[in-house]
């Protein structure tokens, strides 16, 4: 267990570098899976999420190995489920995709049921009704996945729903899956952008990367040693610009990925936010488009309409949230619907304790009237990454000495947040319990 102190209501000032995406480097460990050579995954976050899928891989008797900032897994050669960490698989939804990565090495396994963020309902059937498709026959047990594969198919899929991890998880077996396999209403999202280019560099085909619709052109085994540099994080790019926004600061934001970013910003501009575009390049892996941000003090107003998260290109859905505390700082009333999850919007009002005025419409929307004068408070944190960090925002912004509790859901997403922050000017202190 763990704790912030901080003393907050301070402008920051400095730069600071995005790492590279937290949805990205989770998806490609396991993806990791399919390959029997050496995978290195260049420089890799040191984040909590990573810490338990590494836990799970060493149990299942693959080579995991840290170089520098690299993580160097493989060759996976052979794949033990007979010892393997339930504890760490349950706390990640991620081994969800473990279903898909394993689909072409294993007869049979058990995947443990998925943990990670309390959003409230979050079905795994199109997950089920996609990957049946491919061969896969998944029964659902009280803890656990019961998957058999008797022989990989290629198919026509049309994903009940567009979702990230879904379309992570299908590629994965398509991946596997000698011949054309069609997915349509897939993501387009940056971790799904990831994994294909991953997927590319292991030898397998794919078609329409970045559109809904994937044609993938499976292979029936890898073999290969490579290295992926992956992409940079643009929810944590939009985690400091609302730091910037909600504490009046003028900040440099350096290797933003500007794809995913660019409807929030043009939200922003049009409430008054004032930033410059000052370098654009390529990320390390040669296809990430960067830039560097300077946001500048700005007077905020609310926009008349409404600020709701899309597939992309729309505004992000993990970005949605931390549009909650820039909200609390604009003049005039903000509506923000969250349509995605049942229940995330429900911990928007935690805000409040804060001195905020966030009113909870029904379980997807909520209404934030501005600007208030943020105040400090003792809060817990939510069992959830993102609705967690927009309390951090505010804490920083707040007058006074705040603490916050049990900050191990930020932890599972930030590296050295504490530090990166206290190199900005805050007052933010780790403590230990």
């Amino acid at each position: 267990m763990a704790k912030f102190v901080i003393k907050g209501g301070k402008k920051l000032s400095g730069s600071v570098t995005v790492n590279t995406a937290k949805n990205s480097t989770v998806s490609l460990i396991i993806a990791a899976l399919i390959n029997r050579g050496i995978t290195r995954l260049k420089n890799v976050p040191a984040i909590e999420e990573v810490n338990r899928l590494v836990e799970v891989l060493v149990s299942l008797s693959v080579p995991v190995k840290k170089e520098g900032n690299d993580l160097l897994i493989g060759p996976v050669k052979h794949i033990d489920f007979k010892n393997i960490n339930v504890v760490a698989a349950q706390k990640t939804r991620s081994i969800v995709m473990m279903i898909g990565a394993l689909a072409g090495r294993l007869p049979s396994y058990n995947i443990p049921q998925a943990g990670g963020c309390r959003l409230g309902s979050r079905t795994v059937k199109p997950h089920l009704y996609a990957l049946e498709k491919l061969g896969l026959n998944i029964a659902t047990e009280k803890d656990k996945y019961v998957v058999s594969v008797k022989k990989l198919k290629p198919a026509k899929i049309i994903l009940y729903e567009t979702g990230d991890t879904v379309t992570e998880n299908v590629l994965m077996a398509a991946a596997q899956t000698v011949g054309e396999t069609t997915i349509k209403f897939c993501s387009a999202n940056y971790m799904v952008q990831d994994t294909c280019h991953f997927l590319e560099r292991l030898g397998v085909k794919i078609e329409g990367i970045g559109t809904s619709t994937l044609r993938v052109h499976g292979l029936a085994s890898v073999n290969k040693n490579v290295e992926y540099e992956i992409s940079e994080d643009p929810i944590e790019a939009m985690f400091f610009i609302s730091i910037a926004a909600t504490t009046n600061s003028a900040l440099t934001i350096k290797r933003c990925p500007i794809d995913f970013l660019e409807l929030e910003l043009l939200k922003l501009e049009k409430m008054g936010y004032q930033f410059e575009i000052t370098k654009k390049y390529k990320g390390r892996n040669g296809l990430t488009n960067l830039v560097d941000i300077e946001t500048k003090p700005s007077k905020l107003k609310a926009l008349e309409e409404k600020i709701h998260a899309l597939p992309f290109p729309g505004i992000n859905q993990d970005n949605l949230p931390f549009f909650v505390p820039i909200a609390t700082v604009a003049r005039g009333e903000t509506l923000i619907h969250d349509w995605t999850y049942e229940n995330r919007a429900i911990y928007y009002p935690e805000l409040n304790r804060l001195n905020a005025n966030v009113t909870l419409m029904d379980p997807h929307r909520v209404e934030v009237e501005g600007p208030t004068k943020l105040v400090a408070a003792e809060v817990v944190c939510p069992q959830a990454l993102r609705p967690a960090a927009i309390i951090l925002v505010a804490m920083l912004a707040a007058e006074g000495t705040s603490t916050l509790y049990n900050v191990y859901p930020i932890h599972r997403g930030y590296e050295k947040l504490e530090e990166r922050l206290s190199a900005l000017g805050a007052d933010i202190k780790l403590v230990e319990e």
